[in-house]
């Protein structure tokens, strides 16, 4: 029960549930600035839209951007998106190419 893995994840949960009530204790019953929702508004897909850009063209040693059988795969998702396949199919399609990618390279 001491593995690094798990004291790492009972601080990570702690740490949040700390975060999440400090958010109370602060504002306590003031209103929200006119601006803040919108922000969060557009700070979700932002946040994601980074996420998805790192995972798909970052380089797995690190170092800077990479074309590779990812982006293949990404793209054949989202003209199967497109086309209005059903989500299942959209995640089989991205990965029947991005293996066939891989395999021919």
């Amino acid at each position: 029960m001491t593995d690094p893995t798990w004291l790492a994840l009972g601080a990570l949960v702690l740490t949040t549930f700390l975060l999440k009530g400090a958010g109370s204790l602060v504002m306590g019953g003031r209103e929200l600035p006119t601006w803040f929702p919108r922000f969060v508004e557009y700070l979700t897909p932002a946040l994601l839209t980074v996420l998805v850009v790192t995972q798909l063209l970052g380089a797995p040693a690190g170092g800077g951007l990479t074309l590779d059988a990812r982006l293949t795969g990404f793209a054949a998702a989202l003209v199967a998106w497109r086309l209005k396949a059903p989500v299942p199919l959209v995640i089989l399609v991205a990965v029947a190419v991005t293996a066939t990618a891989r395999a021919l390279t």
